[in-house]
């Protein structure tokens, strides 16, 4: 089952009109088929976008529940499939070549985080949502992949972000998108496709609006070998992570992340690289909360001045050999001074 409609394509007014006539289930009512698996239902449709998917096929929606108030967003790079219900992306989907990330690491990161205004007000997510949540504004198509500015300036969409823990998004997944983008470089190409996981039949909402994910996958094609797998995490700090078949992916998440991939794809499983994330302190591989808020790393890997992530312990800066050189530098000091009275005392 495909995302329902093109919306990027349609005039707004027409859009408008189908919104308002069209016959919108209580939020509640839909909230609970997208978790305890009540019937949906969406018509196919072709991908409006279809430079971003291999073989031009936009992923499907395999669990019918998931189909409900879902659209496609064309972007200059990237292309969701997002949900009105959750108010994020179900599936954000990228082609990265060697040349494109290239020119991604020459730019450097301007924040403008934005609402899509080709939402429909109530099925958008809102800055205000997650102000003072605990929680970031993760990218499912990393700002770091875009190769232009006007493409880096459309990845701050708000249709492009699901609310992530601070401790998995400046560390684990950092690492996993900057081993994605390595993997990009080394092969010459590849196909990805970025979401959360819903899963459970309690979850969070931020502001009662924007569903919290409990985990995160990213499924990467290499079409040279022919061979796909997906990363699953859980969102949450720490390291933990697996590796998925897409056929695995595609029971976890609900979606067939490349429906036109050759089928061997589905039966070779591609050996992913191990995510190295770029942090200073070591805080990630303790598994240590990382604070909110704090500025993450721009797209070369190195962190940006800012506020340290927290140690295991507080720290004075000072090894034995820094108290040391203090000790020498202050007894200097004294002998200097007395020196210098001495001969101040003559004159």
């Amino acid at each position: 089952m495909k995302v329902s409609r093109c919306w990027r394509c349609v005039p707004e007014r027409e859009a408008g009109m189908a919104l308002r006539t069209r016959r919108m289930r209580p939020l509640t009512l839909t909230f609970l088929a997208l978790i305890c698996g009540l019937p949906g239902a969406a018509a196919a449709a072709p991908s409006a976008c279809p430079q971003h998917h291999p073989g031009g096929a936009a992923p499907d929606i395999v669990r019918p529940q998931l189909a409900a108030e879902t659209r496609e967003l064309c972007f200059r790079e990237y292309a969701v499939v997002h949900s009105g219900v959750s108010r994020t992306p179900l599936a954000a989907a990228e082609h990265l070549t060697r040349e494109r990330v290239q020119a991604a690491r020459e730019l450097r990161r301007e924040n403008a985080f934005h609402e899509e205004e080709r939402l429909p007000p109530e099925q958008r997510a809102r800055l205000a949502d997650y102000a003072r949540s605990g929680f970031d504004r993760g990218h499912m198509a990393p700002s770091g992949n875009m190769s232009t500015p006007e493409a880096q300036a459309e990845s701050f969409s708000l249709a492009n972000m699901v609310p992530q823990d601070p401790g998995s998004n400046r560390c684990l997944w950092e690492g996993i998108e900057s081993a994605v983008r390595d993997l990009a470089v080394r092969e010459g190409e590849v196909w990805v496709l970025t979401g959360p996981l819903f899963q459970g039949e309690t979850l969070r909402r931020l502001n009662g609006r924007v569903l919290v994910p409990t985990g995160l996958y990213k499924a990467v094609y290499l079409p040279s070998r022919r061979e796909a797998a997906a990363y699953v995490a859980p969102n949450a700090p720490g390291m933990e992570w697996r590796a998925v078949p897409v056929a695995e992916l595609r029971e976890l998440a609900g979606i067939d992340a490349f429906p036109a991939a050759p089928a061997e794809a589905r039966t070779r499983t591609l050996r992913l690289p191990e995510p190295k994330p770029h942090n200073v302190g070591g805080a990630c591989e303790r598994g240590e909360k990382v604070a909110a808020n704090q500025p993450p790393p721009p797209p070369g890997g190195q962190m940006q001045p800012g506020p340290a992530a927290p140690s295991a312990a507080p720290s004075s800066g000072f090894g034995a050999g820094g108290y040391t050189l203090v000790a020498v530098a202050a007894l200097v000091a004294v002998v200097a001074g007395v020196l210098l009275y001495r001969v101040l005392g003559r004159r």
